[in-house]
């Protein structure tokens, strides 16, 4: 068995990644650290996995990764910029889920986070976690930084219209809502049940750090704005651009993906539901003859493809196994 080290295993995606490597046939957790819930049983902090995990306890980070064969990370942004370089010097592999190490240079990283970089010498060891993107290289990695899930949804809804010229790189738009889950555990008060109950928001407007990712895959200048939705977890992204020429985009996204396991192109406008607790993506687009743009959409679970799903789906190709272990295309319904 492949021994698994989790940093951050008291957040959610902490828990979706144990519950994914209940079902994997070769991963099994060996070290389980989180900050804030040091100390205290598994199955306390995310009792739905009580059952699989009876004598697991999270324990305080100790700076050390003895007889750990592959580390996830779910750490709060900036936190694994101090150990990446510990992990990789030891040469073990290393899926990121923080923004750390996503974007191709310290510049740019600076921009977007508003503080220099503290480990710029060590961004270019890393491969952007989108498997349908970087497949042959993420194969080869000894680390990959996690793709970030509105980032996910979108880049996977429009390279591939930008890539066949069916859309102007410039005219890009992105409107995606998120469930609540994505914000983290940690209590809040703008994602309290009574702020969020009957309620649909936009924020991060004009500065959302996703941005970034989106405009270095797709090589094209994006306006993003995100939204809060009234559910625990799922992302729908509406995206837009102006065609330059009548297509067809759907046909577009059917050959793109045709051999792809985790992602469906359909006929009909995906919904959060029919993905969520997999790793799968459902896309469909369209060509508007009025206004001569290109509408795009695409639905994943923001803590499946969007997080623990997506981290699983490259370690399995970093590690030569099938890419689909422990993972499935088949949503939770109703």
């Amino acid at each position: 068995m492949i021994r698994t080290a989790i940093l951050g295993v008291s957040g959610y995606v902490g828990g979706e990644l144990l519950r994914l490597v209940v079902a994997h046939p070769e991963l099994a957790p060996a070290k389980l650290w989180g900050e804030s819930k040091a100390g205290q049983p598994l199955g306390a902090v995310h009792r739905h996995l009580a059952a699989a995990y009876p004598d697991a306890v999270i324990e305080k980070f100790d700076g050390t990764f003895d007889d750990v064969d592959l580390v996830f990370a779910a750490l709060p942004h900036g936190h694994s910029q101090g150990i990446a370089a510990t992990i990789l010097d030891r040469n073990i592999p290393f899926v990121d889920l923080g923004a750390d190490f996503r974007l191709d240079d310290a510049a740019t990283y600076e921009r977007w986070y508003g503080h220099a970089h503290e480990a710029p010498e060590l961004l270019a060891g890393f491969v952007y976690g989108i498997p349908e993107l970087n497949r042959a290289a993420i194969k080869s990695a000894k680390a990959v930084a996690a793709a970030g899930c509105y980032a996910t949804a979108a880049i996977l809804a429009l390279k591939p219209l930008v890539d066949a010229g069916l859309l102007k790189p410039d005219s890009l738009i992105v409107d995606a809502a998120s469930g609540v889950s994505g914000a983290g555990r940690e209590a809040k008060e703008s994602t309290a049940f009574s702020a969020v109950d009957g309620s649909f928001t936009a924020y991060g407007l004009l500065n959302h750090r996703h941005t970034a990712e989106m405009e270095m895959a797709i090589d094209g200048t994006v306006l993003f704005t995100p939204h809060l939705v009234p559910m625990t977890r799922g992302i729908l992204a509406t995206c837009y651009g102006e065609a330059p020429a009548a297509c067809d985009p759907l046909e577009v996204l059917r050959a793109a993906y045709a051999d792809e396991l985790f992602i469906h192109v359909t006929d009909q406008p995906p919904a959060t539901k029919w993905v969520t607790g997999s790793n799968g993506v459902q896309l469909t687009a369209r060509y508007d003859e009025r206004t001569g743009r290109v509408i795009a959409l695409s639905a994943l679970d923001n803590l499946g493809k969007g997080a623990a799903g997506q981290m699983i789906q490259c370690a399995n190709l970093m590690l030569g196994l099938d890419e689909d272990a422990g993972l499935t295309t088949v949503g939770v319904y109703p």
